[in-house]
């Protein structure tokens, strides 16, 4: 009787066992959040699937994030989200630190300085990881080119040889000569830069309705009345209508360029942001912009050495070769850089070399950018839209943005900038060029 009683007793002990030592090598979860679009999203969780098939220590779980949600042990930012993570950075824990607790080789100083803007503190110790950057610059479509008589391996240099190109596009039958993505990003804040003038004064207030920043609205709003501009949305509605070969020119995010080789639909060229060679010591220099990666405080050891892990991940030279390969991001370090060079052809760092010329020089590290500010450039963006339309003079325009605009920043009630309307494609009708 009693060897009835302790044998049953044992055996559970036995089977127990096992699943007690499997649970205790159970691996650390740790969420990754992100607000991306599908494609982007597939692609991040190809990344992370690397990542937790090569070690059983940890394993990274991607999220959507909501808006309102507290942070996660990672968060993936994009340049829209920036302003806000920055102003909550209470709720973060700096990378630097991070990095620091797990005992990691990590020297955020070896990242270009062009690529820390805005994410390092006081000490120049980062506080995210800028993982994927990319800069504004000029696409061309070479078939709409060769059609037209120009030659597509001289694209246009200045916004005057734009618009003579543009002139050539419609009469060769382009129904989109040029367009553009994200034109707060692109019209304010990097034309700004690239023409050596400022979107903000010392003290922080808005100023981006200067001559520069209004004849540009005001040239932009002559093309679309002669359709030579045609506008699709505020973010990257743009790519995909000239992805499609639909446009001859695009002004775009310099990481385009790799999704445009790769897909082969439109034979693409690229070339530096166009700026305006009436205005003194032009070009200047252009802004780096897109994801950082933040660690959200509050974490338990274990999670955020696995954090830290992650991190030395994407860190790895093999890694940041493959970023701006796939990707088509500017590589974070000097050795990323020449690798990408050494392992591609001429033809495909094409995007990377221009891009990085661009931010040469001190412009690239202007810190205020309004495309940061969400609330600012929903409001910039609709007030170049009603430029861009005819609604409103350029000079009102930006004027109206500037006002709203410092408002925002000064937390004063505003008026609530409107939702995006739809766009419409609109007939094959030539209007009065501007003058050449």
């Amino acid at each position: 009787m009693r060897l009835r009683k302790i044998l049953p007793l044992a055996l559970a002990f036995a089977l127990a066992a096992p699943f007690s030592s499997l649970s205790a090598a159970a691996p650390t979860e740790i969420d990754l959040s992100h607000q991306l679009d599908e494609e982007r999203a597939e692609r991040l969780e190809k990344l992370v699937e690397r990542f937790n098939t090569r070690q059983k220590d940890y394993q990274v779980k991607v999220v959507r994030r909501v808006q309102g949600d507290a942070p996660r042990d990672l968060n993936l930012v994009t340049r829209e989200e920036q302003a806000s993570f920055v102003a909550a950075k209470a709720a973060f824990k700096p990378l630097s630190q991070v990095m620091k607790e797990a005992n990691l080789p990590f020297d955020g100083s070896k990242l270009a300085a062009e690529l820390r803007v805005g994410l390092s503190d006081a000490r120049g110790d980062l506080v995210a990881l800028p993982i994927g950057l990319s800069t504004p610059v000029l696409f061309i479509n070479k078939a709409a080119f060769r059609k037209a008589g120009l030659d597509p391996d001289k694209p246009p240099k200045t916004w005057a040889e734009v618009q003579k190109a543009a002139d050539q596009l419609f009469d060769a039958g382009s129904t989109c000569p040029y367009t553009t993505s994200w034109p707060t990003w692109v019209h304010i804040d990097n034309l700004s830069s690239w023409n050596g003038v400022e979107v903000a004064d010392a003290k922080g207030r808005l100023n981006f309705n200067g001559l520069v920043q209004v004849k540009h609205t005001a040239l932009l709003t002559t093309w679309a009345k002669a359709r030579f501009f045609i506008y699709f949305g505020r973010r990257d509605e743009a790519d995909n209508r000239f992805a499609a070969g639909e446009c001859g020119m695009l002004t775009s995010s310099s990481s385009l360029y790799g999704s445009l080789l790769e897909s082969r639909k439109v034979e693409a060229g690229v070339s530096s942001l166009p700026y305006h060679d009436d205005v003194p010591n032009t070009p200047q220099q252009t802004m780096a912009g897109g994801y950082s990666l933040w660690v959200g405080g509050g974490q338990k050891p274990a999670e955020s050495k696995g954090v830290a892990q992650f991190v030395s991940f994407l860190m790895e030279p093999d890694l940041q070769v493959e970023f701006s390969v796939v990707g088509g991001f500017l590589p974070m370090t000097a050795a990323a850089r020449a690798a990408a060079n050494s392992k591609l052809l001429k033809a495909d760092t094409a995007g990377l070399r221009v891009a990085y010329a661009q931010l040469q020089g001190p412009g690239a590290l202007r810190v205020l950018r309004v495309s940061e500010i969400e609330k600012v450039r929903l409001i910039t963006d609709e007030e170049l839209e009603a430029a861009w339309s005819g609604k409103t003079p350029a000079k009102l325009a930006l004027d109206n943005a500037v006002e709203r605009g410092n408002l925002i920043l000064s937390a004063k009630a505003a008026p609530a900038a409107k939702a995006a309307p739809k766009t419409k494609a609109a007939p094959k009708t030539k209007a009065a060029a501007p003058k050449k």
